[in-house]
């Protein structure tokens, strides 16, 4: 059952709700302005507090092939709380930005691996040095197919 409000009191209400929203204007993190800089590849962020936070574009999903006049295209979203490049369909939220996350969790995960799978040790370098004196790597058997 909804209950109903007189007027003084949804009046009341909406003075509660606009004040919140005030608070967390000032201490959430929001941006006023943003734009690609084409000569460092950064997306650069002014933030609300006065704060400015830079990434590079080629690290973030959907924007690492993208032409530098559709990175240039990024419209602020959400009241400050996402960068969206409709022609990439690609959306970060600036407090996930601030937070180091680049992309989503999915995205994220599968460039860990990647990069992961790239990283060379001394363990890597001897393996690959005794597997070439040996023909190469080993066959798989049967049993691990």
């Amino acid at each position: 059952m909804v209950k109903k409000l007189s007027d003084s009191a949804l009046a009341a209400e909406l003075r509660r709700a606009r004040k919140a929203s005030g608070l967390a204007g000032r201490s959430e993190p929001r941006a006023i302005a943003a734009r690609y800089d084409r000569d460092t590849g950064m997306v650069e962020l002014v933030l609300a507090n006065g704060c400015t936070f830079a990434f590079p574009a080629a690290q973030a999903e959907g924007l690492s092939n993208a032409q530098p006049e559709l990175l240039e295209r990024l419209e602020i979203m959400g009241n400050g709380y996402a960068l969206r490049w409709d022609e990439l369909d690609a959306d970060l939220t600036v407090p996930g930005l601030l937070a180091g996350r680049l992309g989503s969790r999915r995205w994220m995960a599968k460039e860990l691996g990647r990069a992961g799978g790239r990283v060379t040790s001394p363990a890597k370098a001897r393996a690959a040095r005794e597997n070439g004196r040996k023909g190469g790597r080993p066959r798989r058997s049967v049993k691990e197919r």
